[in-house]
């Protein structure tokens, strides 16, 4: 439906609500199939590795500050704290590419908990990215910067598909199930 996306948050990806009305379809597996499909969890890591990309583009303005102004010490922690967590993300998505590639059919089990905790740890490194910049550098790139205002109603929109506690509860329940313990994994 044309204009159902008017919000500028990934308004470049060209997203429109649709609608299907007497339209025949027929069924191309059981119930969850879809879910239980070899590769589905991978996926998800792959939606967070993009997470991290964005992340990183809106970090990229307070690194380009840091640069050409003169920041001050907050300014600067915020950006110690920025590089800190980005670079722990890519450690672990890193480490989580590398359990994909030696287990892609994901034989052992492992693959549903590995992307929950890779989801709920970049979702969260990003959200403190979006957070730490804006009080870093206040307004002045939200309105005086396009491309960096883009990137942020970007990332705050497709972060939201991690759906916060709700995500967060569904991996509890999966750790507290787990018959592995954090040094295990």
């Amino acid at each position: 439906m044309p204009d159902s996306w008017p919000g500028p948050g990934m308004a470049g990806s060209d997203t429109l609500d649709v609608g299907f009305d007497a339209v025949r379809a027929t069924p191309v597996g059981e119930p969850g199939a879809y879910l239980q499909r070899p590769g589905f969890h991978h996926g998800g890591i792959g939606v967070a590795a993009c997470w991290q990309g964005g992340a990183a583009a809106v970090a990229r303005t307070l690194l380009t500050a840091s640069r050409t102004w003169d920041l001050g010490p907050h300014a600067l922690a915020h950006l110690g704290a920025v590089d800190a967590r980005l670079s722990t993300v890519d450690v672990l998505l890193d480490g989580a590419a590398t359990a994909v590639d030696a287990d892609p059919h994901d034989r052992e089990g492992k693959a549903a908990l590995r992307t929950m905790r890779v989801r709920a740890a970049v979702e969260d490194a990003a959200d403190d990215v979006l957070r730490r910049v804006g009080r870093a550098l206040g307004a002045t790139p939200l309105g005086h910067d396009a491309v960096h205002a883009r990137a942020v109603a970007d990332l705050t929109v497709y972060l939201r598909q991690h759906h916060a506690e709700r995500d967060l509860a569904a991996l509890g329940r999966a750790a507290s199930e787990s018959r592995s313990g954090w040094g295990d994994t």
